[in-house]
């Protein structure tokens, strides 16, 4: 594990990031630390704890996931994709925004649930599961809305510049929606393990993180047709993070989670974005040889 270790963090240096991760077999326990402990802004990672306490409110009974809400254009989140990006109302179900939330990562989706759901539940479910370093202190359209003031008059091409990106709250894990990379892989394992949920809802789960569009960071460290990756992503100036689970045919699970931050501003980093997935199957093939091992 030492080596891999070694391997991870020198793969973090050659692609001008500081990296966070944590890997775990989700079976077994064994697990690989690579500043695991670490507090890191979550970003939009932080949908996959709405999505659970979404899910655990309709186990309940509490909700009801075909409910419907409204979009309404000038009122919703803004962000490039999904209801966010629409012009037009749109009406849909709970499961739907779910979706729409975790697939394509819609800020619009992601804020109505909250608005349902709040976010004092969404602590309390992290809580409940011993996320100790787990924490919510505001909606995505409250921390977009920081980025916007932190960035001053000239909006958007001020994040170019690394002093005003280094003042932006939304970077700061302790003024900002935050975690850890073990506490991100102790929510997957829980969920996996149908100990977050009824085994019915997450099943509900896994397929909807299934389902995630983004090839290009956690998955690209698994291009095979056999092996499955459901994840979430996470995404502010000069921070790449996703969590996910990576399943192999043989059965083997392993809950991985990766947080990055670059000095470079650029916004398409491609060596960046797929560290994640390099520094993830070191780790996943450091797991699958420790098992190997253990059963010979």
């Amino acid at each position: 594990m030492t080596d891999a270790v070694a391997r991870i963090h020198a793969a973090f240096a050659d692609a001008g990031v500081t990296g966070r991760l944590h890997a775990l077999d989700i079976d077994s326990g064994d697990q690989l630390d690579a500043g695991a402990d670490q507090p890191v802004c979550t970003a939009s990672v932080h949908k996959l704890c709405l999505l659970v306490a979404l899910h655990e409110r309709a186990a309940r009974g509490v909700l009801d996931l075909a409910e419907q809400l409204e979009a309404v254009p000038g009122e919703r989140t803004a962000g490039p994709t999904g209801v966010a990006a629409m012009l037009d109302a749109a009406r849909l179900s709970l499961r739907d925004l779910a979706y729409l939330m975790m697939a394509v990562s819609d800020n619009a989706a992601a804020d109505l649930l909250l608005r349902r759901v709040g976010l004092d539940a969404v602590n309390a479910t992290t809580a409940r599961l011993g996320l100790t370093r787990t924490r919510a202190v505001h909606s995505f359209g409250d921390m977009l809305a920081t980025v916007k003031e932190d960035a001053g008059p000239d909006g958007a091409r001020a994040l170019a510049d690394p002093r005003v990106v280094s003042r932006l709250r939304a970077l700061d894990p302790a003024r900002t929606n935050r975690s850890t990379p073990r506490d991100m892989t102790r929510l997957l394992g829980a969920v996996w393990r149908d100990e977050a949920c009824t085994p019915e809802h997450g099943a509900a789960m896994r397929r909807i993180m299934g389902l995630q569009v983004w090839p290009h960071r956690l998955a690209s460290g698994f291009p095979f047709d056999d092996v499955h990756v459901a994840g979430k992503t996470g995404s502010l100036p000069t921070l790449r993070n996703e969590v996910g689970v990576v399943e192999y045919p043989d059965g083997g699970r392993y809950a991985v989670a990766v947080f990055t931050r670059t000095a470079h501003t650029a916004a398409t980093l491609p060596a960046a974005d797929a560290v994640i997935g390099t520094a993830a199957r070191i780790a996943v093939d450091a797991l699958r040889a420790k098992a190997f091992r253990s059963s010979r």
